[in-house]
């Protein structure tokens, strides 16, 4: 599955381990936002009274501005293409929807496939409502998905969410750095830090596009109209009762997930991961973690500490049952 969507750039973003105990900040949506818009394309520069950073002209502008906050629905041509989208024309008016707010459009289609599907939409009308209204950064971003609920329902959704509370959506969008979810008029973004109490590499291993599914709202922007989701919290934390299932000095199953220089990362259970510190994992000394272990080896490890405020576990090899550590691996 192509999870760029073309708006994305290939570089993976960067995010800290919380292990989700944190709230999600202005810092937070502040690098989500910059991370989504890579690829994005701005409203064109055109002759007018505004600065040149917006491109559009006064009248442009209040007008979108009357649109974006009535939540109304506008017509539109498309006018051209890239990878990340249609660039779309009204009266002068213009504007960018990405490719994953557009309806009808293959999700498990090749780059070139895609590309092909939306230079045929030349010349299409298509029925928008603007989802990003920035004149500071001269960008206008309408969305043929959101239209699709009517006018006035985004507003109204916005002021009805509290943060807490569960709701049904539907997956549009799989992104490097989270998924987001159409709410029934808008959409949220649930952070790949909140997908999984587990590890998640890649999003798209935990969800697919079009996937209905249930989440709980952590915070609303009312003003910017962002609002963060979360699917992990629709499980119980597995930390909350580690204690009750494991315990230092007991020998447990685990699987490698991570290599790093200074050890290797395994977890227990969906949730639940432990480290063996490079000096855990043999006998003698141990310069390169890779030569004793590989990420997807079964092992048997003693657990030397445990911190579940901390949600830290070390765990052992070397002490796992006083053998080698080729005694220890479990054989698949």
């Amino acid at each position: 599955m192509n999870t760029d969507r073309g708006t994305e750039d290939s570089d993976r973003l960067t995010f800290w381990e919380t292990g989700g105990s944190q709230p999600m900040d202005e810092a937070w949506w502040t690098s989500v936002l910059q991370e989504e818009q890579r690829g994005k394309v701005s409203a064109r520069p055109r002759t007018g009274p505004l600065s040149e950073k917006s491109g559009l002209t006064a009248a442009d502008w209040q007008r979108a501005r009357g649109l974006f906050e009535k939540d109304e629905v506008i017509c539109m041509t498309v006018v051209g293409c890239n990878r990340g989208g249609l660039l779309v024309e009204a009266d002068g008016m213009r504007g960018f929807v990405p490719a994953s707010h557009l309806v009808n459009l293959p999700v498990q289609v090749s780059e070139e496939e895609r590309q092909e599907l939306m230079r045929k939409r030349l010349g299409d009308t298509l029925s928008l409502k603007i989802i990003e209204f920035d004149p500071e950064r001269g960008r206008i971003v309408f969305s043929e998905r959101a239209a699709k609920a009517g006018p006035g329902c985004r507003a109204q959704l916005l002021g009805s969410l509290q943060p807490g509370e569960r709701r049904f959506g539907e997956v549009t969008n799989i992104t490097n750095f989270g998924v987001f979810v159409d709410l029934g008029g808008m959409e949220g973004l649930v952070h790949v830090s909140e997908i999984s109490w587990g590890r998640v590499l890649r999003p798209e291993d935990h969800v697919h596009c079009g996937q209905k599914v249930e989440v709980e709202i952590l915070s609303v922007d009312r003003d910017q109209g962002r609002v963060a989701l979360s699917l992990k919290r629709m499980q119980p934390d597995p930390w909350a009762t580690v204690a009750e299932r494991f315990e230092v000095g007991q020998r447990v199953p685990c699987r490698v997930t991570r290599i790093t220089s200074f050890g290797a990362f395994a977890t227990l259970e969906e949730g639940v991961e432990g480290l063996i510190h490079v000096s855990e994992l043999g006998r003698g000394s141990v310069e390169d973690p890779r030569s004793i272990v590989r990420e997807g080896d079964r092992l048997v490890a003693r657990i030397l500490s445990l911190d579940c405020g901390s949600r830290k576990m070390a765990l052992s090899l070397r002490e796992a049952d006083g053998g080698s550590p080729e005694q220890v691996i479990v054989p698949e």
